[in-house]
């Protein structure tokens, strides 16, 4: 596997026209558009009949993050206003999952609409009336970092949880291309029908089109479904700016899997395992390489489990099996007595990249020159042209609330 640093982002971009560009969803989420792909052949159906282009046996594995009220409004005494998007948790917490659980008070890295006119220390607040609840919250801007502002924020009623305070008193994240403001509908729409475990501000979008009637025809085909944790981070819609990858920064997100669903994946390592989502795809990916770390020997502790953005491509020469490396992980949980994986990943997926675990992905239409774009290009190659000129020619709807493709790459004939 080349390294992919030197990869120029200006061949990985198209023209997307704006009336392409989906601004609500369907009435019907599976009566989204379909494109499916295989070894150069395009044909088109509907979600709803997504089983009949699976074969039994696979495995799907569905992101179950949940996307937070992460947008905060305040208005300033002098009545600006001062936007505060909540990124993720302060790194003092272990998980994202803590954070959100935090009474009383919590610190949070943000990007601010707005900053320059929010001085350090000083205390914005804002009071509403939930559900028959008074609710105070303040923010206070404590520092000014890298590429975000870390923000303390303290509320009352204190046993609050954060996440009650962001649900009661915060807005969807809608991505900056849907040029709108969050509406009721989106509270539910812009959420997967499975979504559990809340921690993301941006949805996992393949999963969108997914619902009750559909997951009951997967289950009559004998098709399994299992469940991964990645909360989905603004920088999923960070375009890369230089122009090649080297001195792009990877987001890095928060994974949580259980030991089982690691099981199941071993277990069906001679099925298709078909991730939904470019987010499931790099949580599966994710945990190949900490499992071939632990095979190495680069692992002892659990103080030492991430992926770094470029360690895929460093260690790619010693060629683990993914048998061996999942069963090493399940090994190193069993030894230090944790029922589930909870790290954080930079995992970056660029051409010359060679899927470990999956065979095909379910995914939306990525923007032009993004990360995403690079890893949908990864798997099918410069077909990936093909795709999106086929989708953009026959009238497909792009981004998060847009139509979406089967890809596959590397099916096993059952």
């Amino acid at each position: 596997m080349s390294d992919p640093k030197n990869l120029s982002i200006k061949n990985y971009s198209y023209h997307l026209p704006e009336d392409c560009i989906a601004k609500y969803p369907l009435a019907e989420r599976d009566a989204s558009k379909l494109l499916i792909y295989e070894a150069g052949r395009i044909t088109e159906d509907i979600y709803r009949n997504l089983s009949d282009h699976l074969t039994a046996k696979s495995l799907l594995l569905f992101n179950d993050t949940k996307v937070i009220q992460a947008r905060l409004f305040f208005q300033k005494a002098t009545g600006g206003v001062i936007e505060v998007f909540c990124l993720e948790p302060h790194e003092q917490y272990s998980d994202v999952a803590s954070a959100m659980s935090q009474r009383n008070k919590v610190l949070w890295q943000c990007l601010i609409g707005g900053a320059s006119k929010w001085k350090h220390g000083q205390v914005l607040e804002k009071k509403i009336k939930s559900s028959g609840k008074q609710i105070s919250l303040g923010a206070r801007f404590i520092a000014k970092e890298a590429d975000c502002f870390v923000i303390e924020f303290s509320w009352n009623p204190a046993e609050l949880t954060f996440a009650e305070i962001l649900h009661f008193t915060g807005a969807i994240p809608l991505p900056p291309y849907i040029k709108r403001k969050a509406e009721q509908l989106d509270e539910t729409r812009y959420q997967t029908v499975y979504a559990h475990y809340e921690g993301s501000v941006a949805a996992p979008t393949a999963g969108l089109h997914f619902t009750d009637s559909l997951f009951k025809k997967i289950q009559a085909k004998n098709i399994q479904t299992d469940l991964v944790t990645l909360h989905v981070g603004a920088g999923t819609f960070k375009p890369v700016k230089t122009e090649t990858l080297e001195m792009h920064e990877m987001h890095g997100e928060f994974i949580n899997v259980s030991k089982a669903t690691i099981k199941n994946i071993l277990l069906n390592l001679s099925q298709n395992i078909i991730p939904v989502g470019t987010t499931s795809l790099r949580a599966v990916e994710s945990l190949y390489w900490l499992g071939a770390k632990i095979h190495l020997g680069l692992i002892s502790n659990e103080k030492q489990i991430s992926i770094d953005q470029w360690e895929a491509y460093d260690l790619e020469h010693h060629h683990v099996a993914p048998f061996d490396a999942l069963q090493k992980l399940i090994d190193f949980l069993a030894n230090k007595n944790l029922e589930r994986v909870m790290m954080r990943t930079q995992i970056l997926i660029a051409p010359s990249y060679k899927a470990k675990i999956a065979n095909a992905l379910i995914t939306n239409f990525h923007q032009p020159q993004s990360t995403l774009l690079l890893l949908v290009a990864a798997l099918i190659g410069e077909d990936w042209q093909k795709v999106y000129a086929y989708a953009l020619h026959n009238h497909f709807r792009f981004l998060s609330y847009g139509d979406g493709c089967l890809l596959w790459f590397n099916r096993v004939r059952a």
